[in-house]
């Protein structure tokens, strides 16, 4: 369910940064004549790229003009004589458009006054150039989208000046450099979707904001991350280990790790309103849900847009209401068990918990009154629980991956034979093995073997002396 949801933060600081221009109505100076050595590099860098059928970028790069500054599409110019190429921007960025195909030329390097590099999506192949690695006053680098390949250039780790680093959507091989780590000036970092390898840098720029290296190939543990961090996500990669080092991010707002294989805990100071996107789905995490009391921060409430996604872990224990409220809540697929506390039936009532879904758990009771009419915009699914669903809670609302059963216990503690379904009610209170009696009857697949020995063998892997065939008590507890 983890939407791909990047924030405007990195749009936002390239348009905070901007490239210096002139505006109607401004005092324009007399013409001076560009740089020779930037008028090379521009020659240079259109013949190495070609617009796409469908793209008219290059059209208006004709060096018969006077005044590439002002004719030339994607090109700023600094004011003072003589003047120098400051911001080159090569594409057009529009949704109709194809973009630019060919390579990156060398010869970028050779605009040594360039504080802005972008690049738009479109088919360029090829390396990155690290003769990047000298333009010491570059802020922005932003080649997105392209088909870029080979590994990160270790150049880029001397930029001084770097603030935001965008090289996502490519296929670029390789390690992250460790460099980076030492980058001053580097608050936001996006190496996401390409085919990066390997264990993160042991450390992580301090003053860094926003980090993002989904869908790529990483793996090992997280690394120590900076307290200023507020977006990241490495979802769709092959990382282990525990979350500890979460814990002191207090300015986290976005987190996503999942589909990775993550264990252990979640940390109690996740679970704060604050952090209004915490998508921890598929992994191996354990442990339960905390107490609100426990919980630092969580005297607010979760708001509009938030969503939190914990599904298909081994989540266990009674469901707090540490996260009553959340707009998009997904829970299903873990070992939850008891009865849902009010404040999310109440939550769900008045619509503002939209989506809450519950299957495949061991959830005994929703405590939905009768008459009361779920709002039409909720989607509510208890299916595959130890329960049967309130009325009017039906399937409708159900992922087609829930199956089409709402109440058959996540076959987990009710037993199917070959001619019907029948209730094992069991004094757990007696047990001392909750989690052996959860994996042997999750483990068997009815009706493989006949019903008197289907329930012969459940009983005795279990443990379980049965004086009828749905009462059932621990071996030993007879006198």
């Amino acid at each position: 369910m983890a939407q791909d949801n990047n924030f405007l933060l990195p749009l936002f600081l390239l348009l905070l940064l901007g490239h210096p221009t002139t505006t109607q109505g401004e005092y324009q100076q007399p013409h001076q004549e560009i740089s020779a050595v930037d008028l090379a590099a521009l020659h240079e860098i259109k013949s190495s790229l070609a617009d796409i059928p469908g793209t008219d970028f290059f059209s208006s790069w004709d060096f018969t003009s006077p005044d590439p500054c002002s004719s030339f599409s994607g090109v700023a110019c600094s004011p003072t004589p003589p003047p120098r190429i400051t911001s080159l921007t090569l594409g057009t960025g529009l949704s109709d458009s194809p973009g630019l195909a060919g390579s990156l030329s060398p010869s970028l390097s050779n605009l040594t006054e360039l504080t802005q590099l972008v690049l738009f999506p479109g088919i360029v192949t090829g390396p990155i150039p690290p003769q990047l690695g000298n333009l010491k006053k570059l802020r922005v680098i932003s080649l997105t989208n392209n088909l870029l390949a080979g590994p990160i250039p270790t150049s880029l780790s001397t930029l001084p000046e770097i603030h935001t680093l965008d090289l996502s959507h490519n296929q670029l091989t390789g390690s992250v450099p460790p460099g980076l780590s030492g980058l001053p000036m580097l608050k936001v970092l996006i190496l996401a979707s390409n085919r990066l390898s390997g264990e993160l840098p042991r450390n992580v720029p301090t003053q860094l904001l926003h980090l993002d290296l989904k869908n790529n190939r990483l793996s090992g543990w997280l690394p120590k991350l900076p307290l200023s961090l507020r977006y990241f996500s490495a979802s769709g990669n092959q990382m282990w280990g525990p979350l500890n080092g979460l814990e002191s991010l207090t300015e986290l707002v976005y987190l996503d790790l999942s589909m990775n294989h993550f264990s252990g805990t979640i940390p109690t100071s996740l679970f704060r309103p604050s952090l209004s996107s915490m998508l921890l789905q598929r992994n191996n995490l354990s442990g339960g849900i905390p107490q609100p009391h426990l919980v630092v921060g969580s005297t607010s409430s979760y708001g509009q847009g938030s969503i939190v996604d914990l599904s298909h872990n081994f989540l266990s224990g009674e469901l707090s209401n540490a996260l009553a409220g959340v707009e998009a809540l997904y829970l299903n697929n873990n070992r939850l068990m008891g009865k849902v506390p009010w404040e999310y039936v109440e939550s769900v009532y008045r619509g503002s918990t939209k989506t809450l879904y519950l299957q495949h758990n061991y959830i005994s009771d929703f405590p939905l009154e009768a008459g009361m009419a779920l709002p039409d915009s909720v989607s509510l699914c208890l299916s595959y629980n130890c329960m049967v669903p309130p009325v009017g809670v039906g399937l409708s609302a159900c992922p087609p991956s829930a199956g089409d059963n709402p109440n058959t216990c996540s076959n987990q503690l009710m037993v199917r034979s070959n001619d019907h379904l029948r209730s094992l009610r069991m004094k757990l209170s007696d047990l001392t093995n909750i989690e052996l009696l959860l994996r042997v009857v999750e483990t068997t697949k009815p009706p493989a073997v006949p019903r008197g020995v289907q329930l012969k063998n459940i009983f005795k892997a279990l443990g379980l002396v049965c004086t009828s065939y749905v009462t059932c008590i621990p071996r030993g507890a007879l006198t």
